[in-house]
């Protein structure tokens, strides 16, 4: 028969038990149980309520309609900018339309990601430059795109390079500040074990600040996105030419130049429907790894 120990113990017995149970409560804490959630859960929770959504605005819009709140020509039908879809499509200019501004939004956004990255580095990690530079790039953040449009065409001219200019100086600043916002929110702890590692420098941005700092420069790319998407249709809409091709932003102004209402509103709903598409394509997948390597989902 086995026996029990009934011996007491020694505090060094003590702290080696205490210690013993504080590292499997933090192992129980980090084992983060990850499970997948099921095709009929996603349906209900994230597909359903955006579908229950744009059947009502269509419903209220066909519903103002057919009570003619105002004339025909100021708020067309559903089924006219509907029509407007189908025209392009047969005539083959809807994908090129599409690709037109895409092709040069993501062109635009990837410079100003390969500026504002360094830019906001170095702006968070050397103060004589964020004093002398920080406050111009928080006044750069609230400037309206549309304001730099005039000088760059006088500067550029009427090409891409001009839309190019507009988006760099509409996405830079938030690709920076949002760096900048995910540093300063970095431990000093973390800073300080990366230095007597040996991380300094380079090696220590690329493999202690960026990674800590990943959820507000995340936030900021999101931020330089819509900055460059909102910058090129401004641009697009403001410097219409033949020469640039046919964009969204130059297919909204050819609709108000013919007072053609149903080209105008399947403009708007191609900008937008282009944004959510950016975003739950690219940002939102990248939002939910990083939040999963935290531990802070709990489903994928």
């Amino acid at each position: 028969m086995a026996s029990t120990d009934t011996s007491p113990k020694t505090p060094t017995t003590r702290k080696a038990d205490d210690l013993a149970g504080l590292e499997a409560g933090l192992d129980a804490l980090d084992s983060v149980q990850i499970r997948r959630t099921p095709v009929r859960e996603v349906l209900l929770k994230k597909v359903l309520p955006p579908v229950v959504a744009v059947a009502l605005v269509l419903v209220v819009w066909q519903l103002l309609v057919w009570g003619k709140v105002t004339a025909e020509y100021k708020l067309p039908a559903p089924s006219a900018v509907w029509d407007s879809l189908t025209v392009m499509w047969r005539e083959g200019t809807l994908l090129s339309v599409l690709w037109t501004s895409v092709s040069r939004a993501l062109y635009g956004f990837f410079l100003a990601l390969a500026i504002g990255t360094p830019l906001g580095l170095l702006v968070s990690r050397v103060k004589f430059v964020r004093a002398a530079i920080g406050p111009i790039l928080a006044g750069l953040q609230s400037l309206p795109s549309v304001a730099w449009v005039a000088p760059a065409v006088l500067w550029l001219g009427l090409n891409d390079s001009m839309m190019y200019a507009v988006i760099l100086l509409g996405a830079v600043p938030s690709i920076a500040n949002g760096l900048v916002a995910g540093v300063d929110q970095v431990p000093p702890l973390y800073l300080r074990a990366g230095q007597t590692l040996g991380a300094t420098g380079l090696k220590g941005a690329w493999h202690i600040v960026m990674p800590a700092a990943l959820p507000g420069y995340l936030a900021g790319l999101k931020q330089g996105w819509a900055f460059s998407w909102r910058s090129l249709m401004a641009a697009e809409i403001i410097a219409s030419s033949p020469d640039l091709g046919l964009g969204l932003g130059q297919l909204l102004e050819y609709g108000r130049n013919n007072i053609d209402m149903a080209g105008i509103f399947l403009a708007i709903i191609l900008i937008l429907v282009v944004g959510i598409a950016i975003d739950l394509l690219i940002f939102s997948p990248l939002e939910r790894t990083v939040l999963r390597r935290r531990g802070l989902l709990t489903k994928s």
